[in-house]
């Protein structure tokens, strides 16, 4: 009873503030936001997109404070309600590194070298530490989940609360979720097509992830399906098959679309819950606020994520520069490294038209047919550039990505440092969640000149390291890498560091240190 007192005591306390701040705030005379232009539902439709893109902008970059609804006083950044809800997350517990909130703006940890990009170590995000309340590493708080304990009553440390990732670099990414959709398409379609006692080889885009077989009751056989997460891969009987879900976000391939991607972290990160997630008119969190951020919002964030700029490449000037970068392509191709890092993948059939809502969005996300379709052409130059181009005659786009969108182990075994502790992909507390993780999405590479640190860690400073870092799937490039005369293993770095995100407004994909277009692959000896 105790207990139910204080927190009902707790939500008047933020209720009467709230109605305080509100009347304080009429006319806007002293108040402290961070979101300064917001939109309501069916604006996304009536405004023009490049203003929607600026406004998902303004969203994006905006600090985010308690007068609009920033901190989540009584939820974890999963959205449950707090372990411990007598010790809510107000000062001095209001912010938290390592369980969140841990950020006011997505732009504070994505802004390398720009709004929307990666972040150096210090913008790591510790993956499911926010299913804590607030992390302490204080043993005397004994709350499973509280502090310390995790589900199966085991204090954990720093390195076993969380997976500790480098922030990813959203430049180019609406291309990517539209790859994806197209590979879920193919593989899906594959799937229709195998009878009972059958099989079928899973390929899109020259992309195997395997074989898929069907046994004679109807069941499905998964067990040699390679490069796709578990969630893809589960299957309970005849009637619901392995969705086979390409998941292009997040380094272990656990979220579906940016729009996924921006409900979850605005909740997680910031503590604003968006109404499709948690439902029109409600309070989860206990903040007095509610409809934190509304449909036409998110859709702005994600339209904002998805026509960023693509990365390109940098070419030196400088002769001896230039032919090191395309010795190093050759030999990148020729170990093995672009059997992965494949250098880009089609989009065909008219697919640089990004929609939303993702048709395999999952629940909690808005879903196809619940409102009409937006359409984003990614190729056009009304966004920032530059842009991707298409081939009109074949209907195709080709995405320079650098990677196969799928999952694989490069670590050497259990005791391998770069193995995870915990893996996502599986129920909190259950033995395969501390099993821990060992495969990650195929690094996307465009960008990675100027986008450090490296490894899903972000504990390499250098490219070289990571390369070194290669094991088990890929320990035969890396042992070819190493073999290298050390003139060629430079000159695979030097090509490495020409793919970079360019300078805001360049309109060539390929430029020199001066910004002029240069033409490549070069023409002739260099």
């Amino acid at each position: 009873m105790k207990q139910k007192n204080i927190i009902l005591g707790f939500g008047l306390l933020i209720l009467t503030l709230s109605a305080a701040l509100a009347t304080a705030q009429t006319g806007g005379i002293g108040k402290e936001v961070g979101a300064k232009k917001r939109l309501a539902d069916g604006d996304e439709y009536l405004i023009p997109q490049q203003e929607l893109f600026r406004t998902g902008a303004s969203l994006f970059n905006a600090i985010w404070t308690p007068q609009e609804g920033g901190g989540r006083p009584l939820t974890k950044g999963v959205g449950a309600p707090l372990s411990d809800p007598s010790n809510p997350l107000i000062f001095p517990r209001n912010f938290n590194r390592v369980s969140a909130p841990d950020a006011n703006s997505c732009a504070g940890c994505h802004n390398q070298p720009a709004s929307g990009g990666g972040g150096d170590i210090v913008a790591n995000v510790f993956v499911l530490g926010q299913r804590f309340d607030f992390a302490t590493f204080d043993g005397v708080d004994t709350v499973p989940t509280g502090g310390t304990f995790d589900e199966s009553g085991a204090a954990t440390t720093l390195d076993t609360i969380a997976n500790s990732r480098a922030t990813t670099s959203m430049f180019g990414s609406g291309y990517l979720e539209m790859l994806a959709r197209q590979m879920t398409a193919d593989l899906q379609d594959i799937r229709a097509s195998i009878p009972p006692g059958g099989s079928a080889n899973l390929v899109s885009k020259g992309v195997s992830f395997g074989l898929l077989q069907r046994n004679l009751d109807g069941t499905w056989d998964t067990s040699a399906v390679e490069g796709l997460a578990a969630p893809s891969l589960r299957s309970t009987g005849v009637g619901d098959p392995p969705n086979l879900i390409v998941r292009p976000f997040h380094q272990a391939s656990a979220v579906i679309s940016l729009r996924e991607f921006t409900n979850n972290a605005y909740n997680h990160h910031h503590g604003i819950q968006t109404s499709e997630r948690f439902g029109d008119g409600t309070d989860p969190d206990g903040d007095g606020f509610v409809d934190e951020m509304n449909r036409a919002e998110v859709t702005a964030v994600s339209v904002y994520q998805a026509a960023l700029p693509v990365p390109g490449r940098v070419i030196p000037s400088d002769p001896g520069i230039r032919r090191a970068i395309w010795l190093g392509e050759q030999r990148f191709a020729e170990i093995g490294c672009a059997d992965c890092h494949i250098q880009a993948l089609p989009l065909d059939n008219w697919g640089w038209f990004f929609s939303e809502p993702n048709p395999y969005n999952p629940a909690g996300n808005l879903q196809r047919g619940e409102q009409a379709d937006l359409n984003v052409n990614l190729n056009s130059k009304f966004f920032p550039l530059p842009r991707l181009s298409e081939d009109l005659a074949t209907k195709t786009t080709f995405v320079p990505a650098y990677t196969d969108m799928k999952l694989h182990d490069i670590t050497s075994g259990p005791d391998d440092p770069n193995r995870e502790s915990l893996n996502m992909h599986f129920a909190a507390g259950s033995d395969e969640f501390f099993a821990g993780n060992s495969r990650f999405l195929t690094k996307r590479l465009w960008g990675v000149g100027n986008s450090g640190p490296y490894f899903h860690h972000g504990k390499y400073t250098t490219m070289r390291e990571a390369i070194l870092a290669h094991a088990g799937e890929a320990i035969d490039s890396r042992v070819a890498f190493e073999n290298l005369p050390d003139n060629e293993r430079d000159s695979v770095i030097e090509f490495l560091k020409s793919l970079q995100t360019l300078p805001a407004g360049t309109e060539s994909l390929v430029i020199d240190d001066e910004g002029r277009t240069v033409q490549w692959p070069p023409q002739g000896a260099l």
